[in-house]
């Protein structure tokens, strides 16, 4: 059972034949120019099916107009899962990278197509999983999340991948300010949330590789619910895990949260039988015998990361850059969650 594909969307189309003239001479055995479709799912780089008669590829090219300064960085993901392959087997072989503007007008890569299942927000069609596999495959998720957090860095050839020590503190600075930049007149300016973060940071409790976009639906699943890929690693550095782990859990939307983090569903972590965030976190903590203090900062940290993640998409969209009609109501959902970030702060723990 396979991820869908679209037909791709005219704006951001490319030259197939560009591509597959430039292909050839650095892929094996691909004969014919391929069909080409596009993942719907993405909300930052653009992903593309190219089909050939006896193969399937992936190709993987950031959006067009305004970027993130830091973002989209075609490059550094295809070194890291270069990197990591040989010690982390869950990423799939990547084959050729491109930086010749001339082909498609930037960087892309190319890597082989992992045959499986994602889960989104809506389980597929016919597909049922049952409390007992749900809970099995929350178990799953934290685990992979552990072992990619025990990665050796020097053997993947990625102990330069980040600055490493002062993560925190880059982070929460960082963070403020791209929302500065990217903020809109109808979002709210998080002043509250940013002095919270600022002045109640945690130290480090180890410095490890994270993959920074750790999500269920970045995850590829055999026909055993096994997890057997890792997508997506263009954020990938070297920083803190439980900073990771407050990223993750922004996405991680349970059966009792309130209607607004329920809106924002993109992953079917609300069935009967998934970890609650807290069951998650205990978990972690369990596998890796880390001391997680005082978890309100990590949660906040993660939602007001979420709502920069999300104002900076909408900034495309709010400047034209994009017209994908997603994308025209996210500012909403950056309103909510600063509301979410604060009550956090005054309350404790949701």
């Amino acid at each position: 059972m396979s991820d869908k594909t679209v037909a791709v969307r005219a704006e951001d189309a490319f030259d197939v034949d560009a591509v597959h003239g430039w292909l050839k001479s650095r892929v094996d055995g691909l004969d014919g120019t391929p069909e080409v479709r596009q993942f719907p799912g993405g909300a930052s780089n653009l992903t593309y099916l190219l089909s050939y008669p006896d193969r399937d590829l992936i190709l993987r090219r950031p959006p067009s107009g305004h970027k993130a300064a830091s973002a989209h960085d075609m490059r550094r993901e295809y070194r890291v899962q270069k990197g990591l392959k040989p010690v982390f087997p869950y990423v799939p072989e990547v084959k050729a990278f491109c930086d010749d503007p001339e082909i498609i007008g930037g960087d892309f890569y190319v890597m082989d197509r992992l045959d499986g299942l994602i889960l989104r927000r809506e389980l597929p069609d016919g597909f049922r999983l049952d409390e007992g596999a749900a809970r099995a495959l929350s178990g799953k998720v934290v685990d992979r999340l552990v072992d990619l957090h025990s990665v050796d860095i020097e053997a993947a050839g990625l102990a330069d991948l980040g600055k490493g020590t002062g993560y925190v503190e880059r982070q929460v600075r960082g963070w403020s300010e791209r929302l500065r930049r990217s903020r809109t007149e109808n979002v709210p300016e998080f002043t509250e949330v940013m002095a919270w973060l600022a002045e109640n940071q945690p130290g480090e409790v180890k410095i490890c590789l994270i993959h920074n976009d750790y999500r269920l639906d970045n995850l590829i699943l055999d026909d055993e619910l096994a997890i057997i890929g890792v997508l997506d690693w263009e954020m990938a550095t070297l920083g803190d895990p439980l900073m990771e782990l407050g990223s993750t859990l922004a996405y991680w939307v349970q059966a009792d949260d309130d209607d607004g983090m329920k809106a924002s569903r993109r992953q079917p972590t609300d069935l009967p039988g998934m970890y609650t965030r807290q069951e998650f976190v205990e978990h972690y903590a369990r596998r890796t015998g880390l001391d997680i203090g005082d978890w309100r900062f990590y949660e906040v940290y993660g939602l007001f990361r979420l709502a920069v993640v999300i104002q900076q998409i909408y900034y495309r969209f709010h400047n034209g850059d994009t017209h994908n009609p997603r994308f025209k109501d996210y500012w909403q959902f950056v309103g909510y969650l600063d509301w979410r970030c604060r009550e956090i702060i005054s309350k404790g723990s949701a």
